[in-house]
């Protein structure tokens, strides 16, 4: 009798960089969440807090590591959706506590 184990965690391997790969696609987009700037912390002084939120996605799946520049889309998109749940119009990126994690501060600056 064949031994498949090496083929099938290889297919399970390839599954996980393809769903990884694609996990852009995966995000959803909250209506309004284009319409959410993303500002440095000087420039929302004038602005309302509305709080902190901390967002994450997949960065690794075992020894693939996914771009920074896809990892931060992600992360910034997810921020936008929790802006418009909460009423903010404006982002700002605060802390990285690790690769594929990110708080970001909510604030309202339109009336």
């Amino acid at each position: 009798m064949k031994n498949y184990t090496p083929i099938v965690y290889s297919f399970a391997a390839l599954i996980c960089l393809l769903q990884v790969g694609c996990a852009s696609n995966f995000i959803k987009i909250t209506p309004g969440s284009e319409n959410i700037s993303l500002q440095t912390a000087p420039n929302v002084g004038k602005c309302k807090s509305l709080g902190k939120v901390t967002v994450g996605v997949v960065a690794e799946v075992g020894f693939y590591t996914r771009s920074a520049d896809d990892v931060e889309a992600n992360l910034l998109q997810l921020a936008r959706n929790s802006a418009v749940s909460a009423g903010a119009d404006t982002v700002v990126k605060a802390e990285l506590p690790e690769y594929g994690r990110r708080a970001f501060d909510l604030y309202k600056c339109n009336n």
